[in-house]
Order: structure tokens, then C-alpha cells, then sequence
């Protein structure tokens, strides 16, 4: 469950409600799509800006809607209390996991994210993974951190930023953050656009935000990368150059890919809950140009 593609789905919106019925059709078009994951409630997802009851219900139907396909929640909140909640609701909709980025408004201290985790650890029989996503949260783990929170009951894969572009720098990190983990937790890399380098250089999984709307060149990539095909894994990343220089360029992957869903019609316009606004209508023309000639490699 914790290795290969995991696809992070939008949480669509339509009158600041969750568009469940886009919603299911996107769950449906991942496990179909034959990703080895869907991780529903990342930060793609938009679970910060939804309620808990909201959380419960998505929750519920991601596990309904993915088939056979394993589903992992995630649960982070600012209070303790609120993530065991979380915790709870993944557990009743039959999650196979969660994932757990530790939220703050006030900075947080290492020890203060170790005693979250163990407090989830205590609290569950789900395996957990431990979402680092600075650029987000503002809280930047350590490969010490991840090494002791490992050591919980539960832990089964830590979710790391990119890695450096230089390749000896990338193995120089992934063998420091590996000495730090017991065998059995693996490594997922996040940033889409590094992603090919990030499995090629070890890590056991991928944890994407595009493949939650555009699951099938994400999967070429991982299935290369994993096969050993180096050279095709970075060639099918690099055909998607275009994507990641809108990420780069745009703020991130989530108004990208909203924006993305939104033109293939898979969700209504505008998806993202307020106050984040979708891309002005120069940048939609940019994103549908791009998208325009990703249909056409594809068609090659």
C-alpha cells in the first residue's frame, strides 16, 4: 500500500459545498485508472479548508467509490484532538491508512510533533504516514525526526519534499534519511515535477498531486522508474515539462490542476474553496495551451 503511485483527487466544491457527485466520478476515474493508491484529504485535496463532518463524509466516499483500490485519509489539524478525530472518521469509512501533516499557526517544536504523531500512534491500528510538506505546514522535519518518529507502532512511510535536482546530492540525501528508518517504513517523494528523479534515486513511492487528475503519464513515469528504465522514466517526466514550469510559475500544482479538472470537465468551474480564487483567464489559456499539447504527445 505504500509504495508505487499514490494520487492525491481534488476536492471539488460548487457553491462552497463538496461537489460529491464529481467528487465520486473522480475516485471512480482513479481506480480505474489502475494507480496503486488514491490519497484522499491531502493537501491537493484542500483538507484544511473543510469541516469535520465534511472530512468524514469525503472520507466515506473515497473508500466507496476506489473499489479494490487502497485509500489513505488524510487527518492533520491544528489541535490534537481535532487530527484523533479525524482519525476516528477514517476509521469508520475503512481507510487502508492516514496521512498526518502536523498543521500550525503557532510555530511548532520537534517535540511537539513527535508527541502528535504518538498520540495518533496510540490512538489507531492504521498504519500512518508522515506527510513533511514545509511549504505548506512551515514546519521542516529533520531526517532525526523522521527517524524517531519511526521508531512508533504504525508508522509505515514518511512523505518527503523534493529532492536536490544535482543527482549525487539527491543520493547523499536519500542514503541520510534511509540510515535513519527501519526497513520496513518507505520513502515517497513529493513534487511532481522531481518525481522521476526522486524514484530513480530509491524512493519507493510517489505521492502526486497530478496523478489525481491526469493519473496515466504519472503512472508511465513510476511504472519506468520502478522497472529500472531510467532513461524512459525521465523522458516521460520531461514530456510534461510544460506542466511543471506552470507549477513553478503559477504558485504551485493546486489552481493548475483545478483549473486542469476544470477544462477536461471532470469537476465545475470554479472547484477550489474561497477564499482561494482560480487563475485569471490569462493563465486558464495558458493552462489549456499546455494541456492542448500534452493530448497531442499523448495522441503520438
Amino acid at each position: 500500500m505504500f509504495t508505487g503511485l499514490s494520487a492525491f483527487p481534488l476536492t471539488p466544491f460548487v457553491d462552497d459545498a463538496v461537489d460529491e457527485a464529481a467528487y465520486a466520478r473522480l475516485i471512480e476515474r482513479l481506480a480505474a485508472s489502475g494507480v496503486d493508491s488514491i490519497t484522499a484529504l491531502g493537501s491537493t485535496g484542500s483538507y484544511a479548508y473543510l469541516s469535520q463532518e465534511e472530512r468524514a463524509r469525503v472520507a466515506q466516499l473515497a473508500v466507496e467509490h476506489a473499489g479494490a483500490t487502497s485509500v489513505h485519509v488524510g487527518v492533520g489539524a491544528l489541535r490534537t484532538s481535532h487530527v484523533l478525530q479525524n482519525v476516528r472518521s477514517a476509521e469508520r469509512a475503512g481507510a487502508s491508512g492516514v496521512l498526518l501533516a502536523p498543521m500550525t499557526y503557532q510555530a511548532l517544536t520537534h517535540d511537539d510533533v513527535f508527541e502528535l504523531f504518538a498520540a495518533v500512534a496510540r490512538s489507531t491500528e492504521l498504519p500512518v504516514i508522515v506527510y513533511d510538506n514545509p511549504g505548506t505546514t512551515h514546519f521542516e522535519f529533520t531526517p532525526e525526526l523522521y527517524g524517531r518518529i519511526a521508531t512508533l507502532p504504525g508508522v509505515a512511510s514518511v512523505k518527503i519534499p523534493a529532492l536536490p535536482a544535482d543527482a549525487d546530492a539527491a543520493a547523499e540525501r536519500m542514503a541520510r534519511i534511509r540510515a535513519e528508518l527501519p526497513p520496513h517504513v518507505t520513502i515517497g517523494i513529493s513534487g511532481d515535477a522531481s518525481a522521476a528523479d526522486g524514484l530513480l534515486a530509491g524512493c519507493d513511492a510517489w505521492y502526486s498531486a497530478i496523478a489525481g487528475t491526469l493519473p496515466e503519464p504519472a503512472i508511465r513515469i513510476t511504472r519506468a522508474a520502478r522497472s529500472g528504465d531510467r532513461a524512459g522514466a525521465l523522458r516521460a517526466s520531461q514530456d510534461l515539462q510544460p506542466l511543471w514550469n506552470l507549477f513553478a510559475s503559477m504558485g504551485g500544482s493546486l489552481r493548475v490542476t483545478a483549473t486542469i479538472a476544470e477544462l477536461l470537465g471532470l469537476v465545475a468551474s470554479p472547484s477550489l474553496p474561497r477564499p482561494i480564487l482560480g487563475l485569471s483567464p490569462s493563465q486558464r489559456a495558458e493552462v489549456a495551451d499546455v494541456l492542448d499539447r500534452l493530448g497531442a504527445l499523448a495522441g503520438r
